[in-house]
């Protein structure tokens, strides 16, 4: 498991709220956050293309080949950062203690992401 502390600049972003109002923090690796955000532009850069395409009355098949290809790259990303949750975020809160209000986080986030 990656340990935070051995990184030189670890990355600090609140992405949730606790039940008691308060900020929940992750430190991720700067280098994952950097493919991460590559990937969401090449992604972000896809879907303009996709709308190019609507916008030039392409058909509409060769379009929902691309959306396609867009619901996988993003597929591809959630992936990656459950992954990285589940190594870095829950592997963490097993060593803080905090396991449980980890776990029922990640349950909330997956209701909500998978259908």
């Amino acid at each position: 498991m990656h340990n935070p502390s051995s990184h030189p600049h670890p990355h600090l972003h609140e992405v949730d709220v606790t039940a008691d109002g308060s900020a929940h923090p992750h430190v991720h690796d700067p280098e994952s956050l950097r493919r991460i955000v590559n990937r969401l532009a090449r992604i972000e850069g896809h879907i303009r293309g996709i709308k190019t395409m609507v916008q030039e009355s392409r058909p509409c098949p060769d379009v929902l080949v691309q959306v396609a290809a867009v619901r996988g790259a993003l597929d591809r990303v959630a992936r990656i950062i459950l992954d990285e949750h589940l190594t870095e975020c829950i592997g963490r809160a097993a060593v803080d203690g905090n396991i449980e209000e980890e776990i029922a986080e990640l349950k909330a986030a997956l209701d909500r992401f998978l259908p």
